[in-house]
């Protein structure tokens, strides 16, 4: 068993002793050994000194004595987690940069570490070299001409994604939660834009504030500015009442412009404005009128390119993109489809009123393996297809569209599924399960379906280890012990 330096140095004189010299001191704390040890070895290996702890109250015991130049932090542990152990660490006083890494890594521990104070938000399994990074940026934290991102307590909300893609979205939602500036969505349709937005606004200064949403394509262009920006009684043919827009309504909160690379030259000019200035006029109107409206636009298309070609303003996208987030394809998030699916197929049941469906193991990996195209969106009404459609409590393989299960691209073999689930079959057919000298399925299966992918990717890369590791979305610590575990001669 590895050792707890800091935790056993507590317990005998209830401080830490400090090295003076000019090393960075970081300490841990993580109620695993096996993450204590390679930190600190990493960190050693870099000329960083280390203390570690396997209990927050143990590391709260030694900070009124002495206090490191970063603190690297789980969130799960026994007794005292993370969170509520750096609100007893006074990090607006103390300065103190924390790295908060979780196994559980969603939006909402993403959101209260940053609230909480956090430097960085580091979701494990990690890359050792990132690790150390990251700590030698914290470590000049305090150093003059740094300047540290402060946060403020907001409601908790939650999005599903633990694919690195989808954890720079909830790094950057947590660092804005005390920001109201204007944000650019950018993605593919369908991929959760405005999730994203309604995410934005409820970690926001702004949240107890109306949040409001318009598809500027859903709006004929002619009745567009006045759904902006309202209308006089009289302005035109029709216009019997006065009409407060979408500007008005989300004053002092949050507007969501999706789809704004359609917006008309006018209508961009008079946004501009509105932008600038803080105030604009109805349709038919004399009086400006004011107000404090932070807002969110979203678009699939390459505004960049759209400014080069004269299609959008230069001068209305820079207003827009003060912040950047890109929301990932589905097919860049492939590990996230299981919890996508068992989510969504959990919100159909309770739509539906009825009892929520499993899906087999050979249904859901023939859907794991398709592209998606029509990203969360098109998994969502797929979810709620099979929820309707599948007979009893189980969707199978067989349940699943035709359009679905027809496009695969896992293997030049387009059967290999059908492969496997017949030799599933078979041993299951044979009594296999049933004969306690024989190893389960998934014991057969799954390492041979490693090995076979692992050497796949390492050879399409010609053995780079670190690249494998991102093609099998695994970091390239993952990778390594794959590789010891199965015993793979390479």
């Amino acid at each position: 068993m590895y050792p707890v330096h800091g935790a056993s140095a507590v317990a005998a004189s209830g401080s830490v002793k400090l090295n003076n010299d000019t090393q960075p001191v970081v300490w841990i704390v993580d109620d695993d050994a096996s993450i204590r040890w390679v930190l600190e070895k990493a960190l050693h290996g870099d000329g960083i000194q280390t203390h570690s702890f396997d209990r927050a109250d143990a590391l709260l015991a030694a900070f009124a004595e002495q206090q490191p130049d970063v603190l690297l932090t789980d969130i799960r542990m026994p007794g005292m987690d993370g969170i509520e152990m750096m609100g007893h660490l006074g990090l607006e006083a103390s300065g103190l940069p924390v790295i908060v890494m979780t196994a559980h890594a969603d939006l909402d521990s993403a959101v209260a570490a940053f609230q909480g104070g956090a430097f960085e938000y580091l979701p494990k399994p990690f890359d050792i070299d990132l690790a150390v990074s990251l700590v030698r940026r914290a470590c000049k934290v305090n150093e003059p001409e740094v300047v540290r991102e402060q946060t403020t307590i907001s409601s908790i909300s939650s999005m599903i994604g633990q694919a690195s893609a989808m954890q720079d979205v909830f790094r950057t939602i947590g660092r804005l939660s005390s920001s109201s500036m204007n944000v650019l969505i950018t993605g593919e349709s369908g991929t959760g834009k405005e999730l994203v937005a309604q995410a934005l606004h409820e970690h926001s200064p702004r949240a107890s504030r109306p949040f409001i949403a318009l598809n500027t394509t859903a709006i004929a262009a002619e009745l567009l500015e006045s759904e902006l920006f309202g209308h006089e009684r009289g302005a035109f043919t029709g216009a019997d009442s006065r009409r407060i827009g979408r500007f008005e309504q989300a004053d002092s909160g949050t507007l969501f412009l999706d789809e704004i690379g359609d917006m008309s030259p006018d209508l961009q000019t008079r946004l501009l404005r509105v932008l600038a200035e803080g105030e604009f006029y109805r349709v038919g109107g004399q009086t400006p009128i004011s107000v404090d409206v932070r807002v969110v636009a979203a678009t699939n298309q390459d505004l960049a390119q759209a400014v080069e070609e004269n299609r959008f303003r230069e001068d209305l996208f820079h207003r827009l993109n003060v912040i950047h987030i890109r929301t990932p394809p589905l097919r860049e998030r492939a590990g996230d489809i299981p919890l996508l699916l068992q989510h969504y197929i959990n919100v159909a049941a309770r739509e539906l009123e009825v009892e929520p469906k499993r899906l087999t193991a050979t249904a859901e990996t023939l859907l794991c393996s398709f592209d998606w195209p029509g990203n969360v969106r098109q998994l969502v009404n797929i979810c709620r297809r099979l929820t309707v459609t599948a007979p009893g409590s189980e969707i199978r393989a067989s349940d699943i569209p035709e359009e679905i299960g027809s496009n695969r691209e896992m293997s030049s073999d387009p059967d290999w599924l059908r492969n496997l689930a017949s030799w599933a079959e078979r041993q299951l057919a044979n009594g296999q399960l049933e004969n306690n000298d024989q190893q389960p399925l998934l014991e057969i299966a799954l390492p041979e379906f490693e090995r076979t992918l692992i050497r796949a990717a390492l050879t399409s890369v010609n053995g780079r280890r670190q690249d494998a590791a991102k093609l099998l979305g695994w970091g390239r610590n993952t990778l390594t012990r794959k590789i010891r575990d199965l015993d793979l001669d390479l």
